[in-house]
């Protein structure tokens, strides 16, 4: 009963939405006062009803109910229960589901948290929010049902895929979803405000906690991915330009320009167009890798292959909502007012350069993606990897750093290039001094990690700069944050132009005994052993490792799983203070030897940690704007 259960309740929430949609409309043709009173508590009760159905789902998971077609083919009976939970949500039904889950708890928050926003503003957010929900309610509940019967029922499941085997997956969708779904708000924000043309500050000030929420949640999911997909997939990378990856990828830089933007609007109250538009665009990439990821075209340990006619009813989905919101922005663009103006060496310009710069990268990205399966549609195979997008995104990043550093040290509405120059002058040195000491001591490298180490090193010290001079105890959180977040970044690069620079691999074939070096360490092969649990057995194993007269142990094992039939590379990695050293145990070779791969990663863990920082920077930006918001209307009740 607790699948009927959880049918019944997303039928309930789909019909909620079509009704919450019917009254927004209602409301912005006939202008009733009423209609509001009654959209809130509609989208409240719709954001619980979908929330009880994904706890079904997750029940009959945990039960381990194989007359559920859904678990049967996803789980297995003998999985630890941290895997039946994640099991929910690791398939396309369940995955689709929790999406909606979010969306309509997202959309509740909306209706009872917002309170500054104007009330025909509002209706028309809730109203276009009611949309996006009532599409993805049709795509479940006619093409994709979570809770489909099988009968007879499955004597057992077939088993979750075992690269997903790993709990990164109980909190990585979650946390990416979360993003995506944030994303939609905003684009309700910008939808609603259109439709009222009521594009101002205020708008601004309502959707940038979302805008902010949803950056921190991709932020997180795309380290936590990226981190996953590095320790579990035993190639020794943190990113492959896996079309799924850019998935995650896309919305994230279209989100990273909208925050610049929305922040922009609120403040000094610009770039009006540009933030309707980013709005636009950044849910767009949020629903196309929607899109990339369930229809089918992509093969990937990220996607869901599917029949893709599912893969065509959210492209009907993205068609219509995306091109509906590009018409509603030509119709109403010349609506929107300017908003104030500024010189070109402003804060407001190094915004605008940034966004431009980002909106680039965003582009070759996206073309990078989607030529591929383009050209595959006409019978021409090709591919397009890492060196296309390090080639042609690499220098334009590094250029993004450079006004990143700049911006901070900028002036509102205009500055004087000279004075600019002046207060520049640190960062400039310390990137100069960084730059002729790694040609000095550290050559030869590429010149990508050359410039990237460098430029770490002189936006680390701009990042600090909104701090010079001020008292500490009474700088404003989002001042902090806006410090912690490029601090971040400028790690992050930093670790990665070391894991560019400065890895070093060792692919060798060893025998019991057998010793070899990679970096500072040398490794020995004590020998190989079997392990079983309770649902794979393995071969381990065992290795020495040793540095400065200090012995570790290290134990790689290569997995076989029953349920689904599957073998994986358990890697082992040893984190030390100056980077890791990362060791996959491969195949014997046939005379007594096994193949081993080995790295030393120098600093490479500062990668994740600044991706951390990022979002912690976020954080500390969200409470911070959230406290110095103030309700102008007495709170719903």
């Amino acid at each position: 009963m607790i699948a009927e259960a959880g049918l019944a309740a997303l039928w309930l929430a789909a019909a909620l939405a079509a009704l919450q949609l019917a009254l927004a409309a209602i409301g912005l043709r006939r202008g009733e006062a009423p209609v509001l009173a009654t959209v809130r508590p509609v989208a409240l009760v719709q954001g619980g009803l979908v929330a009880l159905a994904m706890l079904a789902l997750i029940l009959v998971f945990q039960a381990s109910d194989m007359s559920v077609k859904l678990v049967a083919e996803n789980s297995h009976s003998a999985k630890p229960w941290i895997y039946k939970v994640a099991g929910a949500w690791g398939n396309h039904e369940g995955s689709m589901l929790l999406w909606v889950t979010i969306l309509g708890l997202a959309g509740g928050a909306v209706a009872w948290f917002e309170k500054t926003l104007a009330e025909r503003t509002l209706i028309a957010t809730l109203g276009a929010q009611a949309a996006i929900a009532l599409g993805f309610y049709a795509f479940l509940l006619f093409a994709s049902n979570p809770f489909a019967r099988l009968n007879p029922a499955a004597v057992d499941g077939a088993g979750l895929n075992p690269l997903l085997q790993d709990p990164g997956l109980a909190f990585h969708p979650p946390t990416l979803y979360a993003g995506y779904v944030g994303l939609s708000v905003a684009f309700s924000f910008a939808v609603g405000a259109l439709v009222t043309r009521d594009v101002g500050r205020e708008f601004a000030r309502a959707m940038r906690p979302w805008v902010l929420s949803a950056w921190i949640f991709l932020t997180l999911g795309i380290t936590a991915g990226s981190y996953w997909a590095y320790y579990e997939l035993g190639w020794g990378g943190w990113w492959f330009w896996d079309p799924v990856e850019n998935a995650s990828l896309m919305p994230w830089l279209a989100a990273t320009a909208l925050l610049h933007s929305v922040t922009v609007l609120a403040t000094r109250d610009g770039l009006r167009a540009w933030t309707v538009m980013l709005a636009v665009v950044a849910f767009s990439m949020s629903m196309l890798g929607t899109f990339l990821v369930r229809s089918g075209i992509l093969t990937s340990v990220h996607a869901f292959a599917v029949d893709p006619r599912r893969g065509a009813f959210i492209l009907v989905l993205l068609a219509l909502y995306i091109g509906g919101a590009l018409a509603l922005f030509a119709a109403r663009v010349g609506t929107v007012r300017q908003g104030t103006t500024f010189d070109p060496v402003s804060r407001e310009g190094g915004l605008v350069a940034n966004n431009l710069l980002l909106s680039v990268i965003l582009g070759i990205v996206l073309i990078g993606t989607l030529y591929p399966i383009v050209a595959a549609g006409f019978d021409v195979q090709l591919s397009v990897g890492p060196p296309f997008f390090n080639k042609a995104a690499g220098p334009l990043a590094l250029i993004l750093i450079v006004v990143m550093a700049v911006g901070p040290l900028v002036r509102w509405r205009r500055d004087d290039a000279q004075a600019l120059v002046v207060r520049a002058v640190w960062p400039i040195g310390v990137t100069a001094f960084a730059f002729a000491a790694l040609v000095v001591f550290a050559m030869p490298i590429g010149v990508l990690p050359l410039l990237g180490l460098s430029l770490a090193a002189g936006l680390a010290v701009a990042s600090v700069a909104p701090l010079w001079g001020r008292d500490l105890r009474r700088t404003p959180l989002f001042t902090w944050g806006m410090v912690v977040a490029h601090l971040g970044i400028a790690i992050s690069l930093a670790g990665i132009a070391c894991d560019s620079a400065f890895t070093v691999e060792r692919l060798i074939a060893l025998r019991g005994g057998d010793s070899t070096r990679v970096g500072p360490y040398k490794v020995t092969l004590d020998g190989i052993s079997p392990v079983v649990a309770d649902n794979w057995s393995a071969l381990q194993a065992r290795l020495s490792v040793e540095r400065d007269g200090d012995v570790t142990r290290l134990y790689p094992q290569s997995r076989t799983f029953s349920d689904p039939p599957t073998t994986t590379s358990e890697s082992a990695i040893m984190t030390v203070p100056d980077g890791q050293l990362y060791t996959v145990l491969g195949q014997p070779d046939g005379t007594g030897r096994w193949q081993m791969r080995l790295w030393w990663k120098p600093f490479v863990t500062l990668i994740w940690a600044g991706g951390v920082l990022v979002a912690m920077g976020g954080a500390l930006s969200l409470v911070g704007r959230l406290r110095k918001r103030r309700p102008r209307r007495e709170a719903w009740t």
